[in-house]
């Protein structure tokens, strides 16, 4: 078994697959990066939409959440790249497609956590920071926001890490990242083995220790 194994390792398609993980993962992580910082603007602005009095306002962003959580991000990748330009003749290219459609897929469910997050903080806190002479929006900015936060990161974390896998099925839309260049490889030299756990371990290498730094953050930040 060993000496299979060893045979395997040797084998010239695991350093061939190397290039192609390299670049695909560079475009991976662009994506990703800036995908969910939109995402995470976007998330934040709904999130606290949400927690509005305002009809119209809260029902805004109600739908925006209902609409992108209830469609597969597949589908919305899809939208954007084919359907917008065939209905109002605005032609993305597919980095672009990509990018919008995880900002706007993570902007939905971030906007749930920052909802969840600015709920957890105890109400006694805006009403300390309006009698101290603080207007809402400060005392949001300086008492709340900033003990939110600190809550909201084990699942932003989380948000960015299922962003990040989310990235592989954007491969339809022939973008370059990892999965889209590893099916390229596999196709020219049909070799499906190496190529595919390669892929896995490619995923692997980025989650696993974003997994490990969220939760020292977590430790350090006692959340």
């Amino acid at each position: 078994m060993f000496d299979g194994l060893i045979e395997l390792a040797q084998s010239p398609h695991w350093k061939g697959t190397l290039p192609f993980i390299a670049k695909g993962l560079q475009l991976t992580l662009y994506i990703t990066f800036v995908g969910v910082f939109i995402g995470f603007i976007i998330g934040s602005f709904t999130g606290l939409a949400r927690l509005s009095k305002n009809k119209i306002i809260y029902g805004s962003a109600t739908v925006y959440i209902e609409l992108v959580r209830g469609t597969p991000i597949l589908v919305q990748a899809l939208f954007l790249y084919f359907a917008v330009a065939d209905a109002f003749g605005i032609n993305l290219d597919a980095v672009t497609a990509g990018v919008i459609a995880i900002a706007i897929n993570a902007g939905a469910y971030i906007a749930e956590i920052v909802r969840g997050g600015v709920e957890s903080i105890d109400k006694g806190q805006m009403e300390a920071g309006r009698s101290i002479g603080l207007s809402s929006a400060q005392t949001m900015r300086y008492i709340i926001w900033p003990q939110a936060f600190k809550r909201m990161i084990p699942p932003l974390g989380n948000q960015f890490i299922i962003s990040l896998k989310d990235t592989s099925i954007f491969a339809i839309i022939s973008i370059g990242e990892v999965t889209y260049l590893m099916r390229q490889y596999v196709s020219t030299t049909a070799q499906t083995f190496e190529p595919y756990v390669m892929l896995c371990l490619a995923y692997l290498i980025i989650t696993i220790p974003a997994m490990l730094i969220l939760r020292k953050i977590e430790r350090r930040l006692d959340v």
